[in-house]
C-alpha cells in the first residue's frame, strides 16, 4: 500500500506564498531600478570571503557542538535543564548586545587582553576573520547543540539498551548507534548555520576589520546605502539566494530518511561509559557553559542600574514586539507545518531559501509592492511580523522536519495499514512526537521576531516602535544608560518568551 503523504495541497499553497514572499520583494526592486547591475571585482570577492567565513563558522559550530550535545544527552545531573535552556541563550540575544559582551571579553581592553598583559603576552586582535569567526561560533554553536539533542532524544531508548546488553564500548555505540542519526541531522544543521553566516550583517560590520572583510549582505547595505543601486542590490541578493538553495539541495540529498526502526517512546538510559568519560563531559560542558554565559552576565551587569528608570516608550515599545514576535512565531510555526509534513525536498528547500534572502530587499520590495495600494507606514508591524516569521522559517523546518520524517518512517506502515490520513495522521501518528520541537520552533521564532531590526528600521513609525528600534533611538539620542536597560530588557523578554515555550513543548512531551 503506498504511503499518504499529509497535507500535500496546503503544502503546496504554503511553498507558493513562502516563495511568492521572497522572489516578489525581489522583483519589485529589480523592476523599480530599471535593470540589474552587473557585480564589480570588489562585490566578487565579498561573495569570496562570505563563502570562507560562512563555511569555516558552519564546520567549527558544528564540530564543537557534538561533544556537547553527546555530554549534554548521555549525562543527567542537577541542573542539566538549566543548561539546556542556556543554550538557547545566544542565539535568541540582540546581535549588537551579544557583540558587546565579547568585545567586553576579547576585545583590545577585554578581560583576554588584560590577563594576557598581566603574563606578559602579546594582546589579541578579535577583528577580521578570527573575530567573525569567533562571534558566528558564540551564536550558532549553542543552536547546533540543541538540535543536535533533538536527534539524539528521538533515537529510540531500546537501541541504547540492546547496546549496553552486548556490552558494546563507548566508540561503537558512537558509530552503530548514534552514527545514522548523525548523517541525517547534520546536513540539515550545517545548511541553515551556514546561511545564517552567508546573511551576517552586523557581525560582519563591527567585527570585520575593513574592506577585505565584506559580506554579500554588507555589500547590499553598502549598494544601497551610499550608493542607492537598487539593481546591484537585488543582483546580489538573488546570487545570495542562489548559494543557500544550492546549499539546502545538497544538505537534502546528503542527510537520510529517518532511522527506520520504531521505538516504544520510553525514557533514554545510558550505560556507556565510565569515570574518564564522565569527566571528559563535565569538562566539556563546563567550558561550553562558560564561553555561553559569561558575555551574557556582562551584559546583565552593564544595564541592571539604570533598568528602573526606563522611559515609558521603553514599557511600550516592549508590548508591542511581544505582540509582534507571537504573531510571527505562529505564523512561522504554521508555514513550518504545512511545508514539512508532506515530506517533499522542493517545499523543504523553499523554506530553507529564506534564511538568504536579505531582509533590505525584503523590506524595501515590500514596501514597493504596497505603496500604490496603501501607506505602507500603517501596515509597518504587519509586514515586520510577516518578514521575521519568513526569516524564522529555516530554524523552524530544521526543528520539525527530522521528527516528521523519523515517525514516517517508523510508523507509516502501520498507519497505512490502518487507512490513517488527513487530520487523524497528524493528530495520533505526528503530533505526539512533536510537541517538544513545537514548542523549542515556536519559542526560536518568537524569540528571534523580539531581538529583530529589520523592516521597521526601513520604514519607522513616529507612534509605534518596536523594543529594538526604541533601544536604535536612545543610542541615537546617545542615551546610553537607557539604551543598556532596554537592551538587557529585550534580552530578558527575548530570553522568558523562549523559555515559555520551550518549557510548554517539554512538558507536553513529557
Amino acid at each position: 500500500m503506498a504511503r499518504r503523504p499529509v497535507a500535500v495541497i496546503p503544502g503546496s499553497v504554503a511553498a507558493i506564498v513562502v516563495a511568492a514572499l521572497i522572489l516578489g520583494p525581489l522583483a519589485a526592486v529589480l523592476f523599480r531600478a530599471g535593470g540589474a547591475g552587473w557585480p564589480s571585482p570588489a562585490d566578487w570577492a565579498a561573495v569570496r570571503f562570505t563563502l570562507l567565513q560562512a563555511a569555516l563558522s558552519a564546520l567549527l559550530s558544528a564540530l564543537f557542538a557534538l561533544p556537547v550535545a553527546r555530554a549534554l544527552a548521555r549525562r543527567r545531573f542537577p541542573g542539566r535543564s538549566a543548561m539546556i535552556l542556556l543554550m538557547g541563550a545566544p542565539f535568541i540575544l540582540p546581535v549588537i548586545v551579544a557583540i558587546a559582551g565579547l568585545l567586553t571579553i576579547f576585545g583590545r581592553n577585554g578581560l583576554v587582553n588584560t590577563a594576557l598583559g598581566w603574563w606578559g603576552l602579546p594582546p589579541i586582535d578579535v577583528f577580521g576573520l578570527h573575530g567573525v569567526l569567533l562571534a558566528h561560533v558564540f551564536f550558532n554553536l549553542p543552536l547546533a547543540v540543541r538540535l543536535l539533542l533533538e536527534g539524539w532524544r528521538a533515537i529510540p531508548a531500546e537501541r541504547f539498551r540492546t547496546a549496553a546488553q552486548l556490552d558494546m564500548p563507548p566508540g561503537a555505540v558512537f558509530r552503530l548507534v548514534e552514527g545514522p542519526m548523525l548523517r541525517e541531522r547534520l546536513p540539515g544543521i550545517l545548511t541553515v548555520i551556514f546561511a545564517i553566516c552567508l546573511s551576517s550583517f552586523a557581525v560582519v560590520l563591527i567585527l570585520g576589520g575593513g574592506p577585505a572583510a565584506t559580506t554579500i549582505e554588507l555589500a547590499i547595505y553598502q549598494a544601497f546605502n551610499f550608493d542607492f543601486d537598487l539593481g546591484k542590490a537585488a543582483v546580489l541578493s538573488a546570487l545570495q539566494i542562489a548559494i543557500v538553495t544550492v546549499a539546502a539541495i545538497l544538505a537534502l540529498r546528503l542527510a537520510g530518511t529517518g532511522m527506520a526502526a520504531a521505538g516504544l517512546d520510553r525514557p533514554v538510559q545510558r550505560w556507556d561509559g565510565g569515570a574518564g568519560l564522565r569527566l571528559w563531559d563535565a569538562a566539556v560542558m563546563a567550558v561550553a557553559a562558560l564561553f555561553v554565559a559569561t558575555p551574557i552576565l556582562l551584559v546583565a551587569l552593564t544595564g541592571a542600574d539604570s533598568l528602573r528608570d526606563l522611559p515609558s516608550t521603553v514599557w511600550s515599545a516592549a508590548g508591542v514586539s511581544v505582540l509582534v514576535a507571537l504573531a510571527s512565531a505562529a505564523l512561522s510555526v504554521g508555514l513550518g507545518l504545512l511545508l514539512a509534513l508532506p515530506r517533499r525536498a522542493l517545499f523543504e528547500t523553499i523554506g530553507l531559501m529564506t534564511l538568504a534572502a536579505s531582509p533590505l530587499v525584503l523590506g524595501t520590495g515590500l514596501f514597493l509592492l504596497i505603496r500604490p495600494f496603501a501607506f505602507p507606514g500603517d501596515h509597518v508591524l504587519a509586514m515586520t511580523a510577516v518578514v521575521n516569521a519568513v526569516m524564522a522559517l529555516p530554524f523552524v523546518l530544521r526543528s520539525l522536519s527530522p521528527d516528521i520524517r523519523g515517525a514516517e518512517a517508523a510508523h507509516g506502515r502501520l498507519a497505512d495499514s490502518l487507512s490513517m490520513a488527513g487530520w487523524s495522521r497528524f493528530r495520533w501518528l505526528v503530533l505526539p512526537r512533536l510537541r517538544r520541537p513545537l514548542g523549542f520552533a515556536a519559542g526560536l521564532a518568537a524569540a528571534l521576531s523580539m531581538g529583530d531590526l529589520g523592516v521597521i528600521a526601513l520604514f519607522p513609525s513616529p507612534d509605534t516602535a518596536t523594543l529594538p528600534l526604541e533601544i536604535y533611538r536612545l543610542l541615537g539620542a546617545y542615551r546610553m544608560e537607557a539604551a543598556a536597560g532596554a537592551s538587557l530588557l529585550l534580552t530578558g523578554l527575548s530570553f522568558g518568551i523562549f523559555a515559555l515555550f520551550d518549557r510548554v513543548g517539554r512538558h507536553a512531551d513529557a
